[in-house]
Protein backbone atom coordinates (compact mmCIF):
# COMPACT_ATOMS: atom_id res chain seq x y z
CA UNK A 1 0.00 0.00 0.00
CA UNK A 2 1.67 3.20 -0.91
CA UNK A 3 2.17 6.07 1.28
CA UNK A 4 -0.75 8.72 -0.39
CA UNK A 5 -3.42 5.99 0.34
CA UNK A 6 -2.45 5.62 3.52
CA UNK A 7 -3.11 9.04 4.63
CA UNK A 8 -5.56 9.14 2.30
CA UNK A 9 -7.26 6.33 3.99
CA UNK A 10 -7.12 7.75 7.24
CA UNK A 11 -8.78 11.06 6.14
CA UNK A 12 -11.35 9.02 4.90
CA UNK A 13 -12.07 7.38 8.53
CA UNK A 14 -11.78 10.71 10.04
CA UNK A 15 -14.15 12.32 7.47
CA UNK A 16 -16.46 9.32 8.12
CA UNK A 17 -16.36 9.17 11.74
CA UNK A 18 -16.89 13.57 12.06
CA UNK A 19 -19.91 13.16 9.38
CA UNK A 20 -21.83 9.93 11.69
CA UNK A 21 -21.12 11.42 15.07
CA UNK A 22 -24.36 13.02 16.84
CA UNK A 23 -23.89 16.50 17.59
CA UNK A 24 -22.52 15.88 21.35
CA UNK A 25 -19.62 13.95 19.92
CA UNK A 26 -18.36 16.01 17.38
CA UNK A 27 -15.89 17.61 19.42
CA UNK A 28 -14.42 14.37 19.35
CA UNK A 29 -14.38 13.72 15.83
CA UNK A 30 -11.83 17.14 15.58
CA UNK A 31 -10.20 15.97 17.93
CA UNK A 32 -9.46 12.82 16.20
CA UNK A 33 -8.84 14.34 12.89
CA UNK A 34 -6.77 16.85 14.34
CA UNK A 35 -4.47 14.23 16.13
CA UNK A 36 -4.02 11.69 12.93
CA UNK A 37 -3.43 14.96 10.72
CA UNK A 38 -0.64 15.61 13.87
CA UNK A 39 1.05 11.96 13.24
CA UNK A 40 3.75 11.87 10.66
CA UNK A 41 4.10 8.26 10.10
CA UNK A 42 1.13 7.69 7.37
CA UNK A 43 0.81 4.05 8.59
CA UNK A 44 0.70 5.22 12.81
CA UNK A 45 -2.17 8.03 11.66
CA UNK A 46 -4.07 5.27 9.29
CA UNK A 47 -3.77 2.64 12.39
CA UNK A 48 -4.97 5.44 15.29
CA UNK A 49 -7.54 6.15 12.27
CA UNK A 50 -9.05 3.19 12.11
CA UNK A 51 -8.93 2.29 15.87
CA UNK A 52 -10.98 5.60 16.85
CA UNK A 53 -13.35 4.86 13.95
CA UNK A 54 -14.06 1.30 15.59
CA UNK A 55 -13.97 2.64 19.39
CA UNK A 56 -16.90 5.42 18.36
CA UNK A 57 -18.61 3.18 15.93
CA UNK A 58 -20.94 2.22 18.47
CA UNK A 59 -21.63 5.19 19.99
CA UNK A 60 -22.72 6.29 16.42
CA UNK A 61 -25.24 2.96 15.59
CA UNK A 62 -26.65 3.96 18.92
CA UNK A 63 -27.59 7.36 18.57
CA UNK A 64 -28.46 6.50 14.85
CA UNK A 65 -31.03 3.59 15.56
CA UNK A 66 -32.38 4.81 19.52
CA UNK A 67 -32.31 8.46 18.83
CA UNK A 68 -35.14 7.65 16.47
CA UNK A 69 -36.37 5.24 18.88
CA UNK A 70 -36.82 7.68 21.18
CA UNK A 71 -38.45 10.43 19.39
CA UNK A 72 -41.01 8.33 18.37
CA UNK A 73 -42.34 6.85 22.12
CA UNK A 74 -41.72 10.72 23.09
CA UNK A 75 -44.21 11.17 19.97
CA UNK A 76 -46.70 8.31 21.24
CA UNK A 77 -46.46 9.94 24.40
CA UNK A 78 -47.52 13.07 23.53
CA UNK A 79 -50.41 11.53 21.64
CA UNK A 80 -51.67 8.14 23.45
CA UNK A 81 -50.39 7.68 27.21
CA UNK A 82 -52.07 3.96 26.88
CA UNK A 83 -51.03 3.37 23.30
CA UNK A 84 -46.71 3.81 24.28
CA UNK A 85 -47.55 1.32 27.51
CA UNK A 86 -48.69 -1.38 24.80
CA UNK A 87 -45.30 -0.85 23.42
CA UNK A 88 -43.58 -1.03 26.35
CA UNK A 89 -45.03 -3.79 27.73
CA UNK A 90 -44.44 -5.43 24.20
CA UNK A 91 -40.79 -4.58 24.22
CA UNK A 92 -40.66 -5.86 27.75
CA UNK A 93 -42.00 -9.43 26.98
CA UNK A 94 -40.35 -9.40 23.75
CA UNK A 95 -36.69 -8.73 25.84
CA UNK A 96 -38.06 -11.60 28.62
CA UNK A 97 -38.55 -13.88 25.80
CA UNK A 98 -34.38 -13.20 25.31
CA UNK A 99 -33.97 -13.65 28.38
CA UNK A 100 -35.65 -16.98 29.00
CA UNK A 101 -34.17 -18.34 24.81
CA UNK A 102 -30.96 -17.50 26.59
CA UNK A 103 -31.24 -19.10 30.08
CA UNK A 104 -32.06 -22.70 28.58
CA UNK A 105 -35.93 -22.11 30.01
CA UNK A 106 -38.40 -24.55 28.46
CA UNK A 107 -40.45 -23.51 25.02
CA UNK A 108 -43.47 -23.88 27.03
CA UNK A 109 -42.87 -20.95 29.14
CA UNK A 110 -41.78 -18.73 26.41
CA UNK A 111 -45.28 -19.84 24.33
CA UNK A 112 -47.01 -18.59 28.00
CA UNK A 113 -45.43 -15.33 28.31
CA UNK A 114 -46.59 -14.85 24.40
CA UNK A 115 -50.30 -16.06 25.01
CA UNK A 116 -50.40 -13.79 27.88
CA UNK A 117 -49.34 -10.81 26.07
CA UNK A 118 -52.16 -11.39 23.50
CA UNK A 119 -54.82 -12.07 25.86
CA UNK A 120 -53.92 -9.10 28.23
CA UNK A 121 -54.03 -6.68 25.51
CA UNK A 122 -57.06 -7.94 24.25
CA UNK A 123 -58.67 -7.74 27.52
CA UNK A 124 -57.65 -4.02 27.86
CA UNK A 125 -59.15 -3.75 24.17
CA UNK A 126 -62.25 -5.04 25.38
CA UNK A 127 -62.48 -3.92 29.06
CA UNK A 128 -61.48 0.20 27.87
CA UNK A 129 -64.91 -0.03 25.70
CA UNK A 130 -67.06 -1.97 28.68
CA UNK A 131 -65.54 0.62 31.73
CA UNK A 132 -66.08 3.75 29.04
CA UNK A 133 -69.93 2.19 28.48
CA UNK A 134 -71.16 1.12 32.22
CA UNK A 135 -68.66 3.88 34.43
CA UNK A 136 -71.33 3.30 37.44
CA UNK A 137 -70.10 -0.94 36.88
CA UNK A 138 -66.45 0.00 38.59
CA UNK A 139 -67.97 -0.06 42.66
CA UNK A 140 -69.32 -3.86 41.99
CA UNK A 141 -65.80 -4.49 39.89
CA UNK A 142 -63.99 -4.16 42.95
CA UNK A 143 -65.93 -5.54 45.10
CA UNK A 144 -66.21 -8.69 42.75
CA UNK A 145 -61.88 -8.93 42.32
CA UNK A 146 -61.42 -8.34 46.12
CA UNK A 147 -63.74 -11.12 46.33
CA UNK A 148 -62.04 -13.60 44.28
CA UNK A 149 -58.76 -12.04 45.96
CA UNK A 150 -59.89 -13.01 49.55
CA UNK A 151 -61.03 -16.12 48.03
CA UNK A 152 -57.46 -17.51 46.27
CA UNK A 153 -56.01 -16.54 50.48
CA UNK A 154 -58.57 -18.93 51.92
CA UNK A 155 -59.35 -21.46 48.97
CA UNK A 156 -55.88 -21.14 46.68
CA UNK A 157 -53.06 -23.56 46.47
CA UNK A 158 -51.12 -23.71 49.59
CA UNK A 159 -46.98 -23.68 48.59
CA UNK A 160 -44.69 -23.47 51.90
CA UNK A 161 -47.64 -21.64 54.16
CA UNK A 162 -48.16 -18.94 51.25
CA UNK A 163 -51.22 -19.06 49.61
CA UNK A 164 -50.92 -17.06 46.76
CA UNK A 165 -52.43 -18.94 43.41
CA UNK A 166 -54.78 -20.80 41.48
CA UNK A 167 -54.49 -23.77 39.44
CA UNK A 168 -56.34 -23.02 35.37
CA UNK A 169 -55.91 -25.76 33.03
CA UNK A 170 -52.81 -26.92 34.52
CA UNK A 171 -50.93 -23.16 34.78
CA UNK A 172 -50.86 -21.63 38.05
CA UNK A 173 -52.13 -17.69 38.29
CA UNK A 174 -51.50 -15.25 40.45
CA UNK A 175 -54.74 -13.74 41.13
CA UNK A 176 -53.70 -10.59 42.85
CA UNK A 177 -50.77 -9.28 39.90
CA UNK A 178 -53.58 -9.95 37.32
CA UNK A 179 -56.39 -7.82 39.34
CA UNK A 180 -54.79 -5.62 41.97
CA UNK A 181 -53.57 -2.78 39.44
CA UNK A 182 -56.88 -3.06 38.03
CA UNK A 183 -58.54 -2.48 41.43
CA UNK A 184 -56.32 0.47 42.18
CA UNK A 185 -56.89 2.20 38.63
CA UNK A 186 -60.56 2.12 39.23
CA UNK A 187 -59.90 3.23 42.93
CA UNK A 188 -58.65 6.36 41.59
CA UNK A 189 -61.90 7.03 39.93
CA UNK A 190 -64.75 5.56 42.04
CA UNK A 191 -63.69 6.45 45.79
CA UNK A 192 -67.04 5.82 47.51
CA UNK A 193 -67.59 3.42 50.38
CA UNK A 194 -68.41 0.36 48.41
CA UNK A 195 -65.14 1.35 46.62
CA UNK A 196 -63.02 1.24 49.98
CA UNK A 197 -64.06 -1.48 51.19
CA UNK A 198 -63.36 -3.98 48.63
CA UNK A 199 -59.55 -2.31 49.20
CA UNK A 200 -59.59 -2.66 52.42
CA UNK A 201 -60.70 -6.51 51.25
CA UNK A 202 -58.11 -6.59 49.15
CA UNK A 203 -55.38 -5.57 52.19
CA UNK A 204 -57.09 -8.24 54.22
CA UNK A 205 -56.28 -10.91 51.57
CA UNK A 206 -53.02 -9.64 51.06
CA UNK A 207 -51.90 -10.08 54.26
CA UNK A 208 -53.65 -13.63 54.61
CA UNK A 209 -51.97 -15.11 51.95
CA UNK A 210 -49.08 -13.21 53.08
CA UNK A 211 -47.68 -11.71 49.82
CA UNK A 212 -45.30 -8.57 50.98
CA UNK A 213 -45.05 -7.57 47.54
CA UNK A 214 -48.69 -6.69 46.55
CA UNK A 215 -48.74 -5.57 49.86
CA UNK A 216 -46.44 -2.68 49.84
CA UNK A 217 -47.78 -2.13 46.33
CA UNK A 218 -51.04 -1.21 47.94
CA UNK A 219 -49.87 0.62 50.22
CA UNK A 220 -47.15 2.80 48.21
CA UNK A 221 -49.78 3.32 45.74
CA UNK A 222 -52.49 4.59 48.27
CA UNK A 223 -49.46 6.40 49.85
CA UNK A 224 -49.07 8.92 46.51
CA UNK A 225 -52.86 8.94 46.09
CA UNK A 226 -53.61 10.30 49.82
CA UNK A 227 -50.39 12.62 48.86
CA UNK A 228 -52.41 14.04 45.92
CA UNK A 229 -55.92 14.01 48.31
CA UNK A 230 -56.42 13.24 51.33
CA UNK A 231 -60.31 12.44 50.84
CA UNK A 232 -61.71 10.06 54.06
CA UNK A 233 -61.92 7.34 51.73
CA UNK A 234 -58.41 7.38 50.43
CA UNK A 235 -56.97 7.67 54.46
CA UNK A 236 -59.17 4.61 55.36
CA UNK A 237 -58.04 2.61 52.53
CA UNK A 238 -54.01 3.58 52.89
CA UNK A 239 -54.46 2.82 56.92
CA UNK A 240 -55.78 -0.86 56.32
CA UNK A 241 -53.17 -1.20 53.68
CA UNK A 242 -50.59 -0.24 55.84
CA UNK A 243 -51.78 -2.48 58.82
CA UNK A 244 -51.68 -5.54 56.00
CA UNK A 245 -48.15 -4.85 54.96
CA UNK A 246 -47.43 -4.72 58.40
CA UNK A 247 -48.87 -8.42 58.84
CA UNK A 248 -46.86 -9.52 55.75
CA UNK A 249 -43.70 -8.80 57.73
CA UNK A 250 -44.55 -10.13 60.84
CA UNK A 251 -45.32 -13.27 59.40
CA UNK A 252 -42.32 -15.93 57.89
CA UNK A 253 -41.68 -15.73 54.19
CA UNK A 254 -40.38 -19.16 53.16
CA UNK A 255 -40.78 -19.67 49.46
CA UNK A 256 -37.62 -20.09 47.58
CA UNK A 257 -36.62 -18.80 44.62
CA UNK A 258 -38.58 -20.52 41.49
CA UNK A 259 -35.91 -20.79 38.36
CA UNK A 260 -36.77 -18.11 35.31
CA UNK A 261 -39.58 -16.29 38.04
CA UNK A 262 -37.36 -14.71 40.86
CA UNK A 263 -34.11 -13.30 41.21
CA UNK A 264 -33.54 -13.02 37.83
CA UNK A 265 -32.51 -9.73 38.15
CA UNK A 266 -28.58 -10.78 39.04
CA UNK A 267 -29.10 -14.44 37.92
CA UNK A 268 -29.27 -13.62 34.47
CA UNK A 269 -26.22 -12.21 34.04
CA UNK A 270 -24.58 -15.24 35.03
CA UNK A 271 -26.40 -16.64 31.45
CA UNK A 272 -25.08 -13.82 29.42
CA UNK A 273 -24.61 -9.85 29.64
CA UNK A 274 -27.28 -9.72 26.72
CA UNK A 275 -29.53 -11.73 29.03
CA UNK A 276 -29.18 -9.82 31.97
CA UNK A 277 -29.44 -6.47 29.87
CA UNK A 278 -32.49 -7.64 28.16
CA UNK A 279 -34.05 -8.23 31.62
CA UNK A 280 -32.72 -4.96 33.02
CA UNK A 281 -34.07 -3.26 30.15
CA UNK A 282 -37.54 -4.60 30.07
CA UNK A 283 -37.46 -4.24 33.54
CA UNK A 284 -36.80 -0.36 33.00
CA UNK A 285 -39.65 -0.52 29.86
CA UNK A 286 -42.65 -0.67 32.81
CA UNK A 287 -41.92 2.11 33.79
CA UNK A 288 -41.28 4.49 30.79
CA UNK A 289 -45.30 5.63 30.43
CA UNK A 290 -45.10 6.42 34.16
CA UNK A 291 -42.11 8.65 32.97
CA UNK A 292 -42.61 10.08 29.86
CA UNK A 293 -46.56 10.72 30.97
CA UNK A 294 -45.15 12.85 33.93
CA UNK A 295 -42.68 15.28 31.66
CA UNK A 296 -44.89 15.62 28.71
CA UNK A 297 -48.50 15.39 29.92
CA UNK A 298 -48.71 17.57 33.30
CA UNK A 299 -52.18 17.64 33.62
CA UNK A 300 -52.36 14.37 34.48
CA UNK A 301 -49.18 13.65 36.91
CA UNK A 302 -51.03 12.15 39.64
CA UNK A 303 -51.85 9.03 37.14
CA UNK A 304 -48.71 8.64 35.87
CA UNK A 305 -46.93 8.89 39.62
CA UNK A 306 -49.96 6.04 40.65
CA UNK A 307 -49.28 3.92 37.92
CA UNK A 308 -45.38 4.02 38.40
CA UNK A 309 -45.65 3.66 42.00
CA UNK A 310 -47.37 -0.06 41.15
CA UNK A 311 -44.37 -1.36 38.93
CA UNK A 312 -41.60 0.18 40.99
CA UNK A 313 -42.54 -1.57 43.74
CA UNK A 314 -43.26 -4.91 42.19
CA UNK A 315 -39.54 -4.07 40.72
CA UNK A 316 -37.93 -3.64 43.42
CA UNK A 317 -39.97 -6.46 45.57
CA UNK A 318 -37.96 -8.79 43.02
CA UNK A 319 -34.83 -7.60 43.64
CA UNK A 320 -34.94 -7.61 47.12
CA UNK A 321 -37.00 -11.39 47.41
CA UNK A 322 -37.85 -14.23 45.97
CA UNK A 323 -41.23 -12.58 44.57
CA UNK A 324 -42.14 -12.82 40.42
CA UNK A 325 -39.81 -10.81 38.38
CA UNK A 326 -42.98 -8.89 36.53
CA UNK A 327 -43.00 -9.34 32.60
CA UNK A 328 -39.91 -10.37 31.73
CA UNK A 329 -40.02 -13.19 34.02
CA UNK A 330 -41.79 -16.74 33.33
CA UNK A 331 -45.18 -16.08 34.50
CA UNK A 332 -48.53 -14.99 32.61
CA UNK A 333 -49.77 -13.08 35.66
CA UNK A 334 -48.16 -10.05 35.57
CA UNK A 335 -47.94 -9.64 31.43
CA UNK A 336 -51.59 -10.06 31.87
CA UNK A 337 -51.93 -7.09 34.99
CA UNK A 338 -49.34 -5.05 33.24
CA UNK A 339 -51.91 -4.88 30.31
CA UNK A 340 -54.84 -4.16 32.44
CA UNK A 341 -52.99 -1.63 34.74
CA UNK A 342 -53.27 0.63 31.55
CA UNK A 343 -56.11 1.38 32.09
CA UNK A 344 -55.05 3.59 34.26
CA UNK A 345 -53.46 5.85 31.66
CA UNK A 346 -56.01 7.72 29.11
CA UNK A 347 -56.08 7.48 25.68
CA UNK A 348 -54.82 10.89 24.77
CA UNK A 349 -52.51 13.12 26.83
CA UNK A 350 -54.41 15.68 28.49
CA UNK A 351 -57.84 13.88 28.13
CA UNK A 352 -59.79 14.74 30.91
CA UNK A 353 -62.80 14.82 29.48
CA UNK A 354 -65.46 12.60 30.86
CA UNK A 355 -63.61 12.26 34.12
CA UNK A 356 -65.80 14.81 35.93
CA UNK A 357 -68.72 12.89 34.48
CA UNK A 358 -67.46 9.61 36.93
CA UNK A 359 -67.42 11.80 40.32
CA UNK A 360 -70.25 11.94 42.57
CA UNK A 361 -69.95 15.75 42.41
CA UNK A 362 -68.09 17.44 39.86
CA UNK A 363 -68.58 21.05 41.37
CA UNK A 364 -66.73 19.42 44.82
CA UNK A 365 -63.79 18.28 42.99
CA UNK A 366 -60.28 20.16 43.18
CA UNK A 367 -57.94 20.31 40.34
CA UNK A 368 -56.64 17.60 41.93
CA UNK A 369 -59.45 15.55 41.91
CA UNK A 370 -60.01 16.16 38.24
CA UNK A 371 -56.23 15.45 37.56
CA UNK A 372 -57.34 11.55 39.07
CA UNK A 373 -60.29 11.82 37.42
CA UNK A 374 -59.23 10.94 33.99
CA UNK A 375 -61.59 9.25 31.36
CA UNK A 376 -60.62 6.25 29.90
CA UNK A 377 -62.39 6.38 27.12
Amino acid sequence: MSTGLRRSLANLACRTLQATLPPSLQSWGWAIRYETAGISDDTTALLFALNSLCGLFPRVIAAQVFHPVAALLGGAAMRSPRALGILCATGAVLLGLVYMAAAGAPTRYLWVNAAALVIGLTMLAVLGRAVTAERCSAEAAIIAMAGALLATALLGADVEGAVRWVYIGGLSVQPSLVLLPMMLALFARTRSTPATVGIIAAALAMALQPDRSMAAMLALYLATLAAIRRDPYVLTALAASVIGFALTLVRADRLPAVPYVDQILYSSFDVHAVAGLAVLSGSALLLVPAIAGWRRDPDNRATYSAFGAIWLVVILAAALGNYPTPVVGYGGSAIIGYALSLLALPKRAGARAGGAAWARDPADGTASDRHLLIALA
